[in-house]
């Protein structure tokens, strides 16, 4: 049975080398995962006081995040974190608390960086917020990118066969982390 995946891009950057590498993630997902890139970035700040009433910007994102079967992060680093726009979409659709759209959706996380730290400390303070939310996070095998600049060519594509292959590994892997995670009908 195929899943439909959330891919979350934590950069709003038209060029963004997370964006390309989601690109690249979901053309080589195995065929169970039909993954698709969820916009962010049109979500005003979460603030408590518009619970009651809230945006339809995060009326329309959490709709369509709730028939997600899964979500798959891709973020680059901001000041050894997650990216404010990243931080919002995860507190916009954990409230009002009890009616959390993250709960048990089967999770992965890879960052993208120009630097050689690939994106550590993101990636780390993602995984931190993920436990406090019950998403079940692949754990292994880990994906830190670093000298991500110089791995697509000007067409977006990666022009790394190595790179190409963990890639390809790590979507095989979290293929069947979300089929371990997802309960077999009855």
């Amino acid at each position: 049975m195929t899943k439909k995946i959330a891919v979350i891009v934590g950069s709003l950057r038209k060029e963004s080398l997370n964006r390309k590498m989601a690109h690249e993630l979901i053309s080589l997902a195995p065929p169970n995962l039909a993954m698709e890139i969820v916009e962010i970035g049109q979500m005003p700040l979460y603030n408590q006081d518009l619970d009651q009433d809230p945006p339809t910007a995060w009326k329309e994102f959490k709709e369509r995040m709730k028939g997600m079967d899964g979500v798959l992060f891709v973020t680059p680093e901001y000041n050894r974190s997650v990216p404010s726009v990243l931080k919002n979409a995860i507190d916009v659709g954990s409230r009002p608390y009890g009616q959390s759209i993250w709960d048990k959706k089967p999770a992965a996380v890879m960052s993208v960086s120009p630097s050689a730290l690939g994106g550590f400390g993101a990636n780390h303070h993602l995984r931190q917020s993920l436990v406090f939310l019950n998403v079940p996070t692949m754990q292994q095998p880990e994906a830190y990118i670093g000298g991500a600049a110089q791995l697509f060519d000007d067409k977006g594509k990666l022009n790394n066969d190595s790179t190409r292959e963990f890639v390809r590994k790590f979507m095989q892997a979290y293929g069947e982390w979300v089929e371990r995670q997802t309960p077999s009908p009855r």
